[in-house]
């Protein structure tokens, strides 16, 4: 299993919107998601507009083909361009990955308690 972690900036004069648009989110577009195979995806912003977004899943890059060509997420997925800064292309998969530098489950497993 993989824990995939990302950065994106939605625009300032488009928080609140963006917001919105999450909080309900498309059943076809959540159905597309977990037939990816990403599970325990949450997104977290900050008022300034920093996004984090964090998944699990198997094969990153499977999940990736899958919702590239599964016609479910595309409309969704050009919508939410328009909401970042300097973003070409679809958003969940031009996002800046983040490295991994501690998990606390990781570390209590290699270690006696």
């Amino acid at each position: 299993m993989s824990r995939v972690c990302f950065q994106l900036q939605v625009r300032e004069e488009r928080i609140a919107e963006y917001t919105q648009r999450h909080a309900s989110v498309w059943p076809q577009m959540l159905e597309a998601i977990k037939d990816s195979g990403r599970r325990n995806y949450s997104l977290f912003l900050r008022p300034d507009g920093l996004l984090i977004g964090y998944y699990e899943v198997d094969d990153d890059a499977a999940a990736q083909r899958a919702l590239d060509a599964d016609p479910r997420t595309a409309d969704w997925e050009a919508q939410m361009s328009d909401f970042f800064v300097s973003l070409a292309g679809r958003p969940d998969q031009n996002a800046q990955q983040l490295t991994e530098v501690f998990n606390l489950d990781d570390q209590l497993a290699g270690v006696d308690l």
